[in-house]
């Protein structure tokens, strides 16, 4: 069996193990990685945060978002890039904007004004994830989306540098993650239980 066939197969397991989760360990995950980060430092200081809407099981971030638009935060939601394809762009998303569905289903906010932030200029990027190591290291959905859109962040081109912040639920962490060059490690990860 090759890596990229053990991926596959753990992505598998850890997508349906956070499918399984109960209704109630959904939303007390949520809220409970929900108030971890409005009360952590790295949020309090933040201005333009990027968030997604859940899907597929993932933590669901409507608290925070409500929380941090009563805070005067500016929120960006993941666009696919209209011209780099498996690339994502930030677009603001405000309380009630209405939202149209992407080819995977996913809602992006709809505008008639280009609201682009460019991804360097975020403070804090919250991004969903499959599979998590205590080390930082992410496994996403496997399209690379994240990754290319950070790369950016290996190569130290711009001059400053957003936090990346995964949020996962306990059941998706493993003792350890195969590590690509490519792949871009969080600043940190967040569980309805604890952080990393």
């Amino acid at each position: 069996m090759n890596s990229n066939t053990d991926k596959q197969s753990l992505r598998k397991q850890l997508r349906q193990a956070r499918r399984n989760l109960s209704r109630q360990d959904q939303v007390s995950a949520s809220l409970g990685v929900c108030r971890q980060l409005v009360t952590s430092e790295i949020f309090q200081k933040s201005q333009r945060i990027a968030v997604y809407f859940c899907n597929d099981g993932e933590v669901n971030l409507d608290p925070l978002m409500h929380a941090a638009w009563g805070m005067g935060k500016a929120l960006f939601l993941p666009v696919l890039h209209p011209l780099k394809k498996g690339e994502l762009v930030f677009m603001e998303y405000r309380p009630n904007q209405p939202v149209a569905k992407n080819r995977f289903g996913i809602p992006e906010p709809i505008s008639h004004r280009d609201t682009r932030c460019p991804t360097w200029l975020l403070d804090l990027i919250l991004t969903p994830l499959v599979g998590f190591d205590e080390n930082g290291n992410r496994m996403g959905m496997g399209g690379g989306f994240y990754d290319r859109t950070f790369a950016f962040l290996r190569e130290n081109s711009k001059p400053r540098r957003p936090a990346l912040i995964g949020l996962a639920h306990e059941c998706q962490k493993v003792d350890q993650l195969s590590v690509e060059s490519w792949d871009i490690p969080m600043d940190g990860i967040i569980t309805g239980q604890r952080s990393y």
